[in-house]
């Protein structure tokens, strides 16, 4: 099959230019005939989770099969335990059984694939996405887009030196009832914006301490640690647990709290650096092996006095339904809280409800009664359009939100409060907290010397 410049797709879909429901049955799989010359071939890296079926079919997998004239054409994984799961998962929802690859760059030389969905852990994403522009492939990437600030600025150049399609995996900015309550805030609902807080609070377990063991079966150690240095086997270190280790995870700021930070500097238009960041915490209660905290709060401050504040809570907590994991903006008229089920806005010294919306008050669109996230379908047209400019998601916004919270990592490792040049993208005269905006890499696994 030709690459999609080759086959000089110029059409773009309505539902990208007027609403996502207008048009949108011609692209629902099932509602129109495929076009076999107009199918895009994704391959997606990374199942086990958020790559896959995940939680009843919300994953990478299930919605480009779902997607008419989209089709997954290879799925990639170090444990070649996933691939049978996942193989029935695509089939069972009309899907050609795709190719199964366990090295990722076995995909790069595949003249058949037009996109790359990366699902893999933190610590692979850079590497994997700026070889997928090199290889001439878009990509679906998930949150966070990169391990360090100066990964995130290299994969904004290389899509743009190969002109490549990059979408991050930050859907709330394609979910409905968000844009409407960020348009609210841009409107004045609560007057001038000062203050806005994300939070993230979500009971995690005790991973206790396990023993190192030898390689599972079916699973490439050495591909699994990739750029991170190699360590023996251990069950901690692997699928979901890598969350809790520095060397492979930005940590539960970089896992969730992008998603919340992202969605307050939307709704603050801050499109550039804070200038001071701090950030406290630790990891309490539990006896274990695991390294990032479990508590963190930290705070952001920009150069026009306003402040943005994140605070994620891993630990038995006042957890409310609505409330546990969202956005609070505070303006010189009122404020409002806002998570991805409903918003409510409060105005002046008592109070006083103002608008308020929940998601079941939007009739299902057309891609929600197909099981497809238009984040997805977003994507897809743009590939279709080489507009990346049309994109929920472009990589370069997706950077920035990144690298905040790569920022209050380096705030809470070094332990003090920071300054940062974000023209620059480096700490004003701190050669410590410098040294964490970049990495060392393992061999093979090196970062182009050049984009």
């Amino acid at each position: 099959m030709e690459s999609i410049d080759r086959r000089g797709f110029i059409k773009k879909s309505v539902a990208a230019s007027v609403g996502v429901a207008a048009g949108a049955p011609a692209y629902i799989r099932g509602y129109a005939k495929n076009k076999p010359n107009e199918t895009i071939n994704v391959a997606v890296a990374g199942i086990r989770s958020r790559g896959g079926f995940y939680y009843g079919g919300t994953g990478h997998t299930a919605n480009f099969t779902r997607i008419n004239n989209s089709r997954v054409a290879a799925i990639c994984d170090v444990d070649e335990n996933l691939f049978p799961q996942a193989v029935a998962d695509i089939e069972k929802l009309g899907g050609d059984k795709p190719a199964t690859v366990v090295d990722f760059r076995e995909l790069l030389d595949n003249k058949e694939i037009d996109a790359i969905a990366i699902a893999t852990p933190d610590h692979w994403h850079a590497l994997q996405t700026i070889w997928s522009c090199q290889a001439g492939k878009d990509v679906y990437l998930e949150k966070p887009v990169s391990y360090t600030v100066e990964e995130g600025r290299k994969m904004v150049q290389a899509a743009r030196k190969y002109n490549r399609v990059i979408q991050a995996g930050t859907q709330y900015r394609s979910n409905r009832l968000v844009m409407e309550a960020i348009q609210l805030i841009h409107d004045g609902i609560i007057g001038e914006v000062y203050m806005g807080r994300g939070v993230i609070f979500g009971h995690r377990p005790s991973i206790g301490r396990v023993a190192d063991s030898e390689v599972p079966a079916g699973v490439n150690w050495d591909l699994y640690r990739g750029p991170a240095p190699m360590i023996p086997f251990n069950e901690n270190h692997f699928h979901y647990n890598w969350h809790w280790y520095w060397d492979t995870s930005t940590s539960e700021l970089g896992n969730n709290g992008v998603h919340m930070m992202d969605m307050v500097r939307w709704g603050m238009k801050k499109d550039v650096y804070p200038e001071k960041i701090s950030c406290s915490g630790g990891f309490y209660v539990w006896d274990s092996d695991q390294e990032i905290p479990n508590l963190q709060v930290g705070t952001l401050e920009f150069g026009d006095g306003k402040i943005m504040e994140v605070e994620v809570r891993s630990l038995f907590t006042n957890y409310e339904e609505g409330k546990s994991t969202a956005c609070f903006f505070y303006g010189s008229k009122g404020w409002m809280h806002l998570a991805g089920d409903g918003y409510e806005v409060y105005s002046g010294p008592k109070n006083e409800p103002g608008p308020s919306k929940k998601k079941s008050d939007f009739a299902p669109d057309e891609w929600e009664n197909a099981g497809i996230e238009f984040h997805f379908v977003n994507f897809l047209d743009c590939m279709r359009s080489r507009k990346w400019q049309d994109l929920r998601a472009d990589i370069e916004t997706a950077h920035l939100s990144t690298s905040m919270m790569h920022l209050g990592n380096i705030a809470y490792r070094t332990g003090r409060k920071l300054v940062f040049d974000g023209n620059k993208e480096e700490f004003v005269q701190d050669r410590e907290a410098d040294g964490f905006l970049t990495r060392e890499y393992r061999e093979p696994y090196v970062m182009p010397g050049k984009i």
